[in-house]
Order: C-alpha cells, then sequence, then structure tokens
C-alpha cells in the first residue's frame, strides 16, 4: 500500500507543474495584447487602403500624407505589441498566451506598413 503511495505523490507533483491551458472565456493579458495589436493593424489596413483609394478625401488630407503617417504608426504599435506578445508568451499557440492573435498581428501590422508607405510614395509623387 505504501509503494503504491509513494509513486503517486511524484505523478501528480509533475502535472501541477506544468501551464494550464486558458479558457476560451478567458481574456489573459497576452490575448489582450495580441488582440489590441491586430485590431490597430487592421484599422491601418483600412486606412492605408483609404489612403490609397482616395489620395484627396478627409482621411487623405495633404494629399495622402495625414493617412499615410496614420497607417505607419498604427501598423508599427501593431507589430510591437505583437512581438511583445511573441517574446513574452512562454508557451505555445492554443495555450491562452495569445501568441497566435500576436502572429496575426505581426503579419497585419506588417501589411498596413506597406500600405502607408505605398500611400506616403503616392503622396510624395503627386504632391
Amino acid at each position: 500500500m505504501t509503494g503504491a503511495l509513494g509513486l503517486a505523490a511524484p505523478a501528480a507533483a509533475h502535472v501541477s507543474g506544468q501551464p494550464v491551458a486558458a479558457d476560451v472565456g478567458t481574456m489573459s493579458a497576452g490575448r489582450l495584447g495580441a488582440s489590441v495589436g491586430a485590431l490597430l493593424g487592421l484599422a491601418g489596413v483600412v486606412i492605408g487602403g483609404l489612403a490609397l483609394a482616395r489620395p484627396t478625401s478627409r482621411i487623405g488630407t495633404g494629399q495622402g500624407r495625414l493617412g499615410a503617417a496614420i497607417t505607419l504608426a498604427v501598423g508599427l504599435i501593431g507589430i510591437a505589441l505583437g512581438g511583445l506578445v511573441v517574446a513574452t508568451s512562454d508557451s505555445g499557440i492554443g495555450t491562452g498566451n495569445g501568441r497566435a492573435g500576436a502572429y496575426v498581428a505581426l503579419v497585419v501590422g506588417l501589411i498596413a506598413m506597406v500600405l502607408g508607405g505605398l500611400a506616403l510614395a503616392r503622396a510624395r509623387r503627386t504632391g
């Protein structure tokens, strides 16, 4: 009887040391940071698309320079938040640390920065 209890204690200690995946509804700091980064990157993509499509509209005031500058800034913030979450998460994708969302934030932020660069180049050419 003592042999069975002696073997069960180390197994229980090993299981408790493993990271536990967060529930679907739990909003951890990593998930929040990744979500904010992805949303900022998405906003940058929308603003950059508008700045490219309509360089003289309200969002593109000043021949598209304002829209391009906003897109570059928002895309950079999205990339920074995504990179921060990737660098600080201690587990892989699916554990609730926000790593998958951080990768999305990195990609969407990069797309926003490319669109902002294109809009800025167009604004310099026409201005």
